[in-house]
C-alpha cells in the first residue's frame, strides 16, 4: 500500500480518531478540504486532516474517496487548530466538531450553484421616481437608500424586510439595475460615516482597542446601558478594516442582529457585511459562509455558531452582551461561543472585545486576576440622557389585578398622557402559567415533561414550553370534575389583554416567541416602535437588551420574583443582569426614564443594588459568596448528562458511570485525586423532557488542569460502558445545573 496516497479524514460520527481512505491524486493542499467518502451503505461528509502513504487498513478493505471539494476553500491550519482545541477541551469527537460548523450544503456531493452577491444602482427611471413619491412607501425607501449610496445587496437586505420581493419589483419596473459585486472588488474602500461625537471615555476605549491591534489582548468594555458601546465598536471596526483586517462580531440572539446590521450599513460605507444566523435558508448560509472564507466579506456578524466561520484576514473579534447565556450551546458540542472567541483571538494574535453593561462574574474575575483589561463607560453617551430612576413596588402592600398594580397602571397612564412610550416586561409568554382547579388544586401537566402546561387563551390551548406538546383546554377538572378552573399567574398575553381594557385608545404590540416567529417579524416590530406606531410594548427577554427606542421612557417589570426561588446558583446573577438590562431601555434620549419593578422582597440586597444602579456592588457580593461556596469562577465544573425513555436504565448507567469515575479518581496521584470532587447522580432540574428521563452527575475541581486531566481519563471508561437506550454527553463549564 506504500505506493498509494492515503487521506486521513474525520467523519461526523461520535467515535474518536481518523479514518483512512485511498486518494491517488492527493496533495498537501487537500488538507482541510471537505470530501465525500463511502461509509457503510451510504456516502458521508468528511474533512481531510492528513495525507500519508502509510495505512494499517488491509488493501482489500481500503475504500476510495468519492469526491474532494477542491473548488471550495480548504479550512486553514488556524481553523483546524481551533476545532482541535474545542474537541479536546469539551471532550467531543473531532469530526462532528468540524462538520457541524460547516453549512449542510457544503457537506453535500451535489455541485454548488452559487449566486454572486450584487450591487444596485438607480436607473434614470429610478431617479425620476424619487422625485415623485407614490403610495408604495416601502419601495420608495429602498430607492432613497440606493440614492444615498447604500448599494450592497447585503446592506439593503438588512434594512428592508421582504427584500427579495422588493428587489424583483424594482428591477422589473426598471427603477434599479444590479451587477455582480466582484466587478467592484478592486475599488473597495471603507469609510466611517461621522456619527455622534465621542465622549472622553469612549475615545479612550476606542484608542485602547486600536492600540492592541496585531497582538492578543482581552478587553472588557464595561459600559452602562446607553453608554455608546456600539459607537466604540464602530470606531474599532473602522480602524481594523482600514488595516485590511476582517472583523467578527458575535451577538447572543438573532433578534439583535438586524439593528446592528443597520448601524453597519449606514456608518461603515463600502464595507461588505455578512450576517450568519439560524434564520437563513441552506443556500443563503452556504453563500455567506463562502464569502467570509474567501475574504470577500469585511465584517461577519452572527450568533454563536459564527465563531467558527473561516476568515483568512481576521484581525478583531467583538462579543456583544458577553454575559448572555445564549452564547452557550445546549445541544451536541456544549461550547461557549464567548470562550471559544477568546481562544480564537489568542491563537491568531488579535484583540477580542467583550462588551456588556452587566459583565459575567467569570469575566469580572478574570479582570481582577489581570487576564483582561477593563475599559469603563460610566455615563450615557447622550449628554442629555441620564440613567433612569428605578423604584420598587411592594406587592405586600399593593394589590394587583391581572398582574398590574395600581402604581404601575398610574405610571403607564402618565406616560401615555405625555405622548411617550412604555415597555412592560414579563419573562413568561402565554396567558397564564397554569390552570388550577379551585376545588382540588389539580394543575394539568405535560404528559412528556415534568412541567406544567401553560394556558394560551388566544389559541384556546394548553402548551408545554419545553417540548411543544399541546392539549385542549378542559371543560372541567380532570381529577374531581369541578367546572371551576381558573388561570393562575400572568404571561405576556394576559398583560396585553389587561392593558387593552385599561387603555383602549393605546396602540399595543407584543413581542414574544408566539408573535415573533418568522424571519423579518422582529425588524417589522422595531420599525413600528420607532415610527411611533406603538404606544405600549409588552414582551419577554427579546426586548430586554440591545434595542434603542428614543421615545420609551417607562419600563415596568411585572414578575421578577420567580428567579428568587431557582435552585441554580447563577439565578441571582441572571436576575440582576436582566433587570438592569430592562431598565436600560428607558430614558435613553433627552426625556428622563423611569423604571418600576413589582416585587414582594423590596429589602432584598439584589433589588437594592438594581435600584442604586450598582451592578459592581452586587458582583462583588456575589463573587464573595461564590468563593465561599467553591463555585465558578473559583471552581471548575463538568456535568455528565444522561437521558433515556427507561428511567431504570438511565439510573443504572449513571451508577456505573459514577463507579468508573471513582476508579479513575483512585488511580491518579494524591494531589490530583484530592482536587477532584464527585457528586452522586441526581435528577436534572427538568427530570423528564419530551418523554426522556434525565439524570446528571457533577464533577467539581478547584483546578482546571486537574479537571481536564480527570475527564480525559474518564471519557474512555464512559465509552466502554454498556448504555443501550441511554444517550449521554459531558458538559464542560455548564451554565445550568
Amino acid at each position: 500500500m506504500n505506493a498509494r496516497l492515503i487521506a486521513r479524514v474525520a467523519l461526523d460520527v461520535p467515535r474518536s480518531g481518523l479514518f483512512d481512505f485511498a486518494l491517488p491524486d492527493a496533495t498537501d493542499a487537500d488538507i482541510g478540504r471537505l470530501a465525500i467518502v463511502p461509509w457503510g451503505p451510504r456516502e458521508s461528509a468528511a474533512v481531510i486532516l492528513d495525507i500519508t502513504s502509510q495505512t494499517d487498513v488491509p488493501a482489500a478493505k481500503l475504500r476510495m474517496v468519492a469526491h474532494v471539494h477542491r473548488d471550495w476553500p480548504a479550512l486553514s491550519a488556524a481553523d483546524l487548530a481551533l476545532f482541535r482545541f474545542c474537541a479536546g477541551y469539551y471532550h467531543h469527537a473531532l469530526g462532528p466538531v468540524i462538520l457541524n460548523a460547516v453549512p449542510p450544503r457544503l457537506r453535500s456531493a451535489r455541485p454548488l450553484v452559487s449566486k454572486p452577491s450584487r450591487l444596485f444602482a438607480l436607473t434614470p427611471a429610478g431617479h425620476a421616481r424619487l422625485a415623485e413619491p407614490g403610495r408604495a412607501r416601502a419601495l420608495h425607501r429602498v430607492l432613497e437608500d440606493v440614492a444615498a449610496g447604500l448599494t450592497a445587496e447585503e446592506t439593503l437586505r438588512a434594512r428592508h424586510a421582504g427584500w427579495s420581493a422588493k428587489a424583483m419589483t424594482l428591477i422589473a419596473d426598471g427603477l434599479v439595475e444590479a451587477r455582480p459585486i466582484e466587478a467592484e472588488m478592486p475599488a473597495r474602500h471603507v469609510t466611517l460615516v461621522p456619527g455622534p461625537a465621542l465622549n472622553a471615555d469612549q475615545r479612550a476605549a476606542a484608542e485602547a482597542i486600536d492600540g492592541a491591534a496585531g497582538q492578543f489582548a482581552t478587553l472588557l468594555l464595561d459600559g452602562v446601558t446607553g453608554s455608546g458601546k456600539t459607537e466604540v465598536y464602530l470606531q474599532a471596526m473602522a480602524r481594523a478594516l482600514a488595516r485590511g483586517a476582517q472583523v467578527l462580531v458575535l451577538m447572543p440572539e438573532i433578534n439583535l442582529t438586524p439593528q446592528f446590521l443597520q448601524h453597519l450599513a449606514t456608518r461603515l460605507e463600502g464595507a461588505r457585511v455578512t450576517a450568519l444566523h439560524s434564520a437563513l435558508n441552506a443556500t443563503e448560509r452556504c453563500e455567506r459562509f463562502l464569502d467570509a472564507a474567501l475574504g470577500r466579506s469585511d465584517v461577519v456578524i452572527g450568533t454563536r455558531l459564527a465563531v467558527f466561520t473561516p476568515m483568512p484576514r481576521l484581525g478583531l473579534v467583538i462579543v456583544d452582551e458577553e454575559h448572555d447565556a445564549s452564547f452557550k450551546q445546549q445541544e451536541g458540542l456544549r461550547y461557549s461561543a464567548r470562550d471559544v472567541a477568546v481562544v480564537r483571538a489568542k491563537q491568531l494574535g488579535c484583540p477580542v472585545v467583550l462588551g456588556s453593561a452587566t459583565p459575567s462574574l467569570e469575566t469580572l474575575a478574570n479582570a481582577a486576576r489581570g487576564r483582561c483589561q477593563t475599559l469603563h463607560l460610566p455615563v450615557r453617551a447622550n449628554p442629555a440622557a441620564t440613567l433612569p430612576k428605578i423604584e420598587l413596588v411592594d406587592l405586600e402592600q399593593e394589590r394587583v389585578r391581572d398582574g398590574l398594580s395600581a402604581r404601575m397602571i398610574d405610571a403607564v397612564r402618565e406616560t401615555l398622557a405625555q405622548g411617550e412610550q412604555a415597555l412592560l416586561f414579563i419573562n413568561r409568554r402565554g396567558f397564564a402559567p397554569a390552570l388550577v382547579c379551585t376545588q382540588c388544586g389539580h394543575i394539568p401537566q405535560c404528559r412528556r415533561c415534568s412541567a406544567r402546561l401553560v394556558f394560551h387563551r388566544g389559541d384556546r390551548r394548553l402548551k408545554c414550553h419545553h417540548c411543544g406538546d399541546t392539549a385542549r383546554v378542559p371543560e372541567a377538572c380532570e381529577e374531581c370534575k369541578s367546572i371551576v378552573v381558573v388561570a393562575m399567574g400572568e404571561g405576556t398575553e394576559r398583560i396585553e389583554g389587561a392593558l387593552a381594557r385599561l387603555f383602549p385608545e393605546a396602540r399595543i404590540a407584543r413581542a414574544d416567541r408566539d408573535t415573533v416567529r418568522r424571519r423579518g417579524d422582529m425588524e417589522r416590530f422595531i420599525e413600528r416602535v420607532r415610527a411611533r406606531e406603538v404606544d405600549l410594548l409588552v414582551g419577554t427577554q427579546m426586548l430586554s437588551k440591545g434595542h434603542d427606542f428614543p421615545q420609551l421612557t417607562l419600563a415596568g417589570v411585572i414578575n421578577a420574583d420567580g428567579a428568587m426561588f431557582s435552585a441554580d446558583f447563577r439565578a441571582s446573577e441572571r436576575l440582576v443582569a436582566q433587570l438592569m438590562q430592562v431598565a436600560g431601555r428607558a430614558g435613553r434620549a433627552e426625556r428622563p426614564g423611569r423604571v418600576l419593578i413589582q416585587t414582594r422582597f423590596v429589602q432584598h440586597p439584589f433589588y437594592r443594588a438594581v435600584v442604586a444602579h450598582d451592578y459592581a456592588g452586587f458582583a462583588q457580593l456575589a463573587l464573595e459568596e461564590r468563593r465561599a461556596a467553591h463555585l465558578p469562577p473559583f471552581a471548575r465544573l463538568a456535568l455528565l448528562r444522561a437521558e433515556g425513555r427507561d428511567a431504570a436504565r438511565v439510573e443504572q448507567f449513571m451508577l456505573a458511570a459514577r463507579a468508573s469515575a471513582q476508579q479513575v479518581q483512585a488511580s491518579i496521584d494524591g494531589a490530583q485525586r484530592s482536587a477532584i470532587d464527585l457528586w452522586d447522580p441526581v435528577p436534572a432540574t427538568l427530570a423528564r423532557k419530551a418523554g426522556f428521563e434525565r439524570r446528571q452527575l457533577m464533577v467539581q475541581s478547584a483546578s482546571r488542569t486537574a479537571l481536564q486531566s480527570f475527564l480525559a481519563q474518564w471519557m474512555p471508561a464512559l465509552d466502554a460502558l454498556k448504555h443501550g437506550g441511554v444517550r449521554w454527553i459531558v458538559d464542560v463549564d455548564p451554565i445550568d445545573i
